[in-house]
């Protein structure tokens, strides 16, 4: 097998591909997993990435007939057209009713009281099915970029490291400040639209929604940052 630059160029591309969808990804295992037990959290998010990574990985291995899901069966739609659909109307339904909780009881979130809770096999079934979503669309993606499967698995083994290895970090960061966890659920109202818009067939470009998010983030912090001097210099 001939290895050259541009594979590793393209390499580098998908783990950052790969990355800013498991950004997503934390994002969506914390506010679900916030949803348990504090004893099943931990062991919720590690087996729901586990099993995103073993998803992923077999899409990679079919990715021929992977294809041929862009194929219309339904009208104009295809099946990729329909996943993204379905999977956006669910992220959709999903941060907007989280974002009406978490407004609406600001109690329950700093407090955990009269949380509601749900099972830990509703917690599991949830992320596996809207983690099919954006696997289906990074993978035919990355069969777009590259036909070297090497490159592809690699790339999606080392970011779900770098996920694993954050994702409990991230998940209490969030689920401990209700206006990050605000803004975080935002962010999962934009990618629910983008993947609408991508199943009716429309093309998004990732950067204009990405950078504004990232930008959104940074000003978050530094409001945080701000507010926690001013507390322990005495200010109100």
């Amino acid at each position: 097998m001939e290895v050259n630059l541009s594979d590793f160029m393209t390499l580098g591309l998908l783990i950052g591909l790969e990355l800013v969808l498991g950004i997503d990804n934390i994002l969506l295992i914390s506010i679900v997993t916030g949803r348990l037990k504090s004893n099943e959290q931990e062991k919720a998010r590690k087996l729901a990435l586990f099993l995103a990574l073993m998803f992923r990985l077999l899409l990679v291995m079919g990715a021929a007939s992977l294809v041929k899901m862009t194929e219309p069966v339904f009208g104009q739609f295809s099946y990729k057209n329909l996943i993204l659909l379905s999977g956006g109307a669910f992220l959709l339904f999903k941060a907007v009713k989280e974002i009406h909780h978490t407004v609406e009881s600001p109690l329950a979130e700093t407090q955990g009281a009269g949380s509601k809770k749900i099972s830990f096999v509703s917690a599991i079934v949830q992320l596996v099915l809207i983690d099919m979503v954006f696997s289906i669309d990074s993978v035919i993606t990355a069969v777009g970029l590259t036909e070297h499967l090497w490159v592809i698995i690699t790339a999606v083994v080392l970011s779900f490291l770098v996920v694993l290895a954050f994702a409990t970090t991230v998940a209490n960061f969030v689920n401990q400040n209700p206006a990050l966890k605000i803004l975080a659920l935002s962010f999962l109202v934009t990618i629910g639209v983008t993947l609408f818009l991508e199943g009716m067939g429309k093309e998004v470009e990732k950067g204009y929604i990405y950078l504004p998010m990232g930008f959104a983030l940074v000003v978050e912090l530094l409001q945080m940052r701000f507010d926690s001097n001013r507390r322990k210099t005495g200010g109100v």
